[in-house]
């Protein structure tokens, strides 16, 4: 009785698993593609969209109120033409401060370094008179000891003169010394008093500019690209106020799916329709970045842009990842999204039901899938969504 039992449980289990690892799935609902041996086409698709080669972009040295527009988008601009005016009182009485007191102190070292000047020269003037003085003195000792040997003058007034000669005398080598020591700290000093007054002078300049990049000029010749300032508008400091593309030159970029970031190299080839014409591109640089699921790649025109291309224009195309070449194929499909491309759903061959079955894929293409194992030529793949056949191991399908 209980091996009855046994056996009928365990016939249930197995019933009630299978039914939940079946699936009954209208014919219709399905798409289906055969597995082939063909020409692997390894391309990707690609949407890019032109860009100038050369950017470059405005933004406000120093906020402010926009008082003047000159230029509006599409305007061809000059190297160091006016853009944009812009106002900020604070920033003006500022400035004036700064300039005030930056011009009282060079005023103060200007004053100090004529100062130092003027006392090296009386310096020397009270050295040159000491000299006077001794030779002066010299040749009057001379005189009035002749005179005061021969008793016509006073011995006092010739000992008076001698004294004073040896004063002077000692005084020199003193006065000497002083006019060394001061020299050479005004030797020290003036190097250092100029560099400070070239700082300062700098300072005022930098200063100055402040001002001057109220006016915002071009950075480069070429064309004004991205400018929406209304006169009256408010910027802070380092706000983007537009801007400018160099004429000429133009790449495109385009984002990638992170999948192929390992296989897109540079100088590989891509086509895009511009105008009605297939334009050659080569990757000019990959961005390893990735965002959202994506990288960034750009491109360069292999012969020149044509003349009707536009920054922002946006192009349709491929992406050559390698050469083509013959392998087993099937094409692409959603069914990816949610098997990953390592398991299908393979049509049996009386086509009323699908097998699950563990795959493996090689290169993938924008319509191809390379098969590196698992199915041969002539299987039948369901290709369509299996987002809700994660769990399955059979389908029926009905017609």
């Amino acid at each position: 009785m209980a091996l009855a039992m046994a056996v009928v449980l365990a016939a249930a289990l197995a019933i009630f698993g299978q039914s939940r690892r079946a699936l009954r799935v209208p014919v219709d609902a399905v798409s289906v593609a055969k597995v082939e041996r063909s020409v692997f086409r390894d391309i990707i698709p690609l949407r890019g969209k032109v860009v100038a080669l050369e950017t470059v972009y405005l933004d406000a040295v120093e906020g402010g109120r926009i008082e003047q527009v000159f230029v509006q988008p599409g305007d061809a601009v000059e190297l160091g033409q006016p853009i944009v005016r812009l106002s900020n009182t604070a920033l003006e009485l500022e400035v004036l401060d700064r300039q005030a007191r930056l011009i009282e102190s060079v005023t103060q070292l200007q004053t100090y370094q004529t100062q130092l000047e003027q006392n090296r020269l009386d310096n020397q003037k009270a050295l040159e008179q000491i000299d006077y003085n001794i030779l002066r003195l010299q040749r009057t000792v001379s005189r009035q000891r002749e005179l005061a040997d021969q008793g016509l003058i006073a011995r006092d007034v010739s000992d008076a003169a001698s004294d004073e000669l040896a004063y002077q005398t000692t005084l020199r080598p003193l006065q000497a010394k002083g006019n060394r020591d001061q020299e050479q700290l005004r030797q020290r000093q003036d190097p250092q008093i100029r560099a400070q007054i070239d700082k300062l002078q700098k300072d005022m300049e930098v200063t100055a500019r402040k001002l001057d990049s109220l006016v915002v000029r071009a950075p480069i010749d070429g064309r004004m690209t991205a400018i929406d300032l209304k006169v009256g508008q408010n910027f802070t400091q380092g706000q983007r106020l537009g801007e400018v593309t160099k004429d000429g030159g133009y790449k495109v970029v385009a984002p990638v799916d992170e999948y192929y970031l390992d296989r897109v190299k540079e100088e590989q080839q891509a086509a895009v329709r511009i105008g009605g014409t297939s334009i050659l591109l080569l990757v000019r640089r990959v961005h390893p970045q990735v965002a959202s699921g994506v990288f960034d790649v750009e491109f360069e025109f292999a012969t020149g842009p044509p003349p009707s291309v536009r920054p922002g224009q946006a192009v349709l195309g491929t992406l050559a990842l390698g050469a083509d070449s013959e392998a087993v194929v099937l094409a692409t499909g959603p069914f990816l999204a949610t098997s990953g491309g390592s398991w299908a759903f393979v049509v049996d061959e009386d086509g009323r039901s699908a097998e699950r079955r563990a795959i493996k894929i090689g290169r993938r293409s924008a319509e191809q899938l390379e098969i590196a194992d698992g199915l041969v030529p002539g299987d039948a793949v369901l290709i369509s969504d299996y987002s809700n056949y994660e769990r399955i191991e059979r389908i029926t399908l009905i017609r």
